[in-house]
């Protein structure tokens, strides 16, 4: 093709080494343009069509190719393969021998291995979103649950990354792909040793990324390395984390993978961040309830209709038993300790700030030498650590105060006034 447009140049009235030139940039250009086309065909029409059909078919396993982009990364290989097809015929010259037809023959074979290195790139790539793929389809059976694939398939990932570096050299130095790995195995032993800290991040690093075990803002803790804060940079080798005292920590890529770690990501990313926290109260301050302490608490709008519900109920249950109401130990009783249990419950219940989505829980812990422990185990919607602190601190302000209004006392070890109250 370039012969011909070297003619029709010529039958126009040009002439000299410049038509030459001229003949191969309308060449390059003809590829390009129709390499375009190619690429508009490929995902404006067929990748739509493609993505059209997975719409409306009935099954599920095909739109886990579709979010995967397996179909989107596969279409880059269009202009590629266009480009690797075509630059032979439109860039040949039937002039053997001259040395215009050397550089011709020069620019093709370049052409033609980037072209190649490309599209192993985009295959390679490809591939890795069909792996991924299927770990998604088969997460959907039950048997994913006995049986968990991924780990194969992250070995497959390597192997399959392995090969697209070795194909790419072999592209690039033009030597065969069995000819690398022969002389790579001679090399192993060395490279391990020279590279042991790179191979290790690198491996590391896979694993990282493929399980999205940690990422930049994450907020990380680990005991061993002093660390806990945000992290900032996740390289090859190291992970830079920025504390919260400001100081910056490095850790080794592959301490993440073998050492373990708490991600904070999860409660970033739910509904809330959990409120933990007990009130030990003493325990020779529990007792039943008797009428005045009743009618006091009833009160305490909170608990008011619960209360009256509870008191029905017990009122109900010793009529049909026949307790006899001499002694507290005969029939049903209510108790401050129980009552203290529902405010609470019913306190947090009406706090905007406390999540009812999540899980809600007010229990007791077992009784220990520090008194009997009260547990709330909530979930706050701010997550922000400054907000969620404030939250947490007026919870317990209240709960704190308003423990001696159901004549309980919150335990604490005897402390020097104590011990002065008693020398007097």
């Amino acid at each position: 093709m370039i012969d011909y447009i070297t003619e029709l140049l010529r039958s126009k009235g040009l002439d000299g080494p410049s038509v030459v030139w001229i003949s191969q940039s309308i060449a390059v250009s003809v590829i390009v343009i129709l390499s375009i086309v190619a690429n508009f065909i490929a995902k404006g029409v067929i990748l739509r069509g493609v993505k059209a059909i997975v719409k409306k078919s009935k099954y599920k396993w095909d739109d886990k190719f579709l979010d995967r982009n397996v179909f989107g990364r596969l279409s880059h290989i269009a202009p590629a393969l266009v480009i690797y097809i075509l630059t032979p015929v439109v860039l040949v010259s039937a002039s053997e021998g001259s040395s215009a037809s050397e550089l011709t023959e020069t620019l093709i074979d370049y052409v033609r291995r980037a072209s190649m290195i490309y599209m192993l790139i985009v295959a390679v790539l490809a591939i890795d979103s069909f792996f991924n793929a299927v770990i998604d389809i088969y997460r959907t059976f039950d048997i994913s649950k006995h049986i968990p694939i991924k780990s194969f398939i992250q070995v497959a990932k390597i192997a399959l990354y392995f090969l697209g570096v070795i194909f790419a050299i072999a592209l690039i130095v033009g030597q065969s792909p069995l000819k690398l790995i022969a002389g790579l195995g001679a090399m192993t032993a060395v490279l391990m040793l020279v590279f042991k800290d790179p191979i290790l991040g690198f491996v590391a690093g896979v694993q990282l990324t493929t399980n999205k075990m940690v990422a930049r803002g994450d907020w990380i803790e680990m005991p061993k390395f002093g660390v806990d804060g945000d992290v900032e940079e996740v390289a090859l080798t190291t992970v830079k984390v920025r504390n919260f005292d400001n100081t910056v920590s490095t850790i080794p890529t592959y301490a993440l993978i073998s050492d373990s770690f708490k991600n904070w990501r999860g409660m970033s990313e739910s509904g809330g961040r959990r409120i933990k926290r007990a009130i030990n109260l003493d325990i020779g301050s529990i007792k039943f309830c008797n009428d005045e302490m009743l009618d006091r608490f009833s009160k305490i709008q909170y608990i008011a209709d619960y209360l009256d519900k509870k008191r029905r109920e017990v009122a109900e249950h010793n009529e049909k038993k026949q307790a006899n109401d001499s002694a507290l130990a005969n029939g049903r009783r209510l108790t401050n300790i129980g009552t203290f249990r529902a405010y609470i419950e019913a306190y947090l219940r009406n706090q905007e700030m406390i999540t009812q989505e999540l899980t809600f829980l007010v229990r007791q812990l077992k009784p220990t030498e520090m008194g009997l422990p009260i547990e709330i185990y909530v979930f706050c919607k701010d997550k922000r650590w400054v907000p969620y602190e404030a939250i947490q601190a007026d919870i317990f302000d209240h709960l704190l105060a308003v423990a001696p209004e159901f004549d309980l006392r919150v335990f604490q070890n005897p402390t020097g006034s104590d011990l002065r109250g008693l020398v007097k």
